[in-house]
């Protein structure tokens, strides 16, 4: 069974960071508080806050000038680019995706997926899992959950890779609408098959992108969690499918 594990202190404060550039807290250009002024302000060490810092620095959301201060750069062109992955993972065709379904199958549900599909937790629920690579190396782990009444009448419990997207099939056989997307994006440790999918070394945090995807009346129909290793971000954006 996998666990979900909470992610290292120096990742949530990066998080904490990076919600405030994002909600105008630190405007771009502006200068963060000093190491000092965060130390005190979250309760946390000073080797917590350098790290939170340098991984904000190397994702692009913060800049170091000499002689000048930590500045925000505000939101990264690489951090726009990964909120289309959701819409990647409903339209991707299996068939034709450089890899491979890794697992077709009941699963126990991890407990922020039931809360969304309303699954009692310990349930079991239809997963299909599908690793991303490219050039024989894994890039992205998509776990896609089913709830019971969108299974009947699928070919989605069939192991065989599906030759139409994730949203094609299930509103071709089950005569539902795909309205609008949500995606939730945050850093969080993976479980260990997770990282032996992913070839990550230990303690290596994943992106976590949750792809809930709803009809109209805002009832999820399926919750894709894509992970991508190596980036540590959070955020949230909502659009309508066309």
């Amino acid at each position: 069974m996998a666990y979900e594990v909470a992610a290292p202190k120096y990742v949530r404060l990066a998080q904490t960071l990076q919600g405030r550039i994002e909600d105008g807290t630190y405007p771009p250009g502006t200068l963060v508080p000093s190491e000092n002024q965060l130390v005190q302000a979250f309760g946390m060490s000073r080797p917590t806050v350098v790290r939170a810092l340098e991984l904000l620095k190397r994702d692009g959301w913060l800049e170091s000038r000499q002689g000048y201060g930590t500045i925000v750069r505000g939101r990264p062109e690489v951090v726009e680019q990964k909120e289309q992955r959701g819409r990647e993972a409903l339209e991707r065709e299996e068939s034709a995706a450089s890899g491979r379904l890794v697992h077709v199958g009941q699963v126990p549900i991890p407990p922020r997926v039931a809360s969304i599909l309303g699954v009692p937790e310990r349930a079991k629920v239809l997963v299909r899992r599908l690793l991303v690579e490219d050039d024989g190396e894994p890039v992205e782990l998509a776990s896609t959950y089913f709830p019971a009444a969108l299974i009947d009448g699928t070919d989605l419990a069939d192991s065989t890779p599906l030759t139409e997207g994730l949203r094609a099939h299930v509103e071709s056989r089950k005569r539902v609408r795909f309205d609008h997307v949500t995606e939730r994006v945050s850093a969080r440790l993976p479980s260990k098959e997770e990282a032996e999918l992913l070839a990550l070394p230990k303690g290596e945090p994943v992106l976590s992108v949750l792809v809930v995807a709803c009809d109209v009346s805002g009832q999820a129909l399926q919750v894709t969690d894509v992970l991508l290793p190596g980036d540590r971000q959070e955020l949230e954006d909502t659009y309508r499918l066309g």
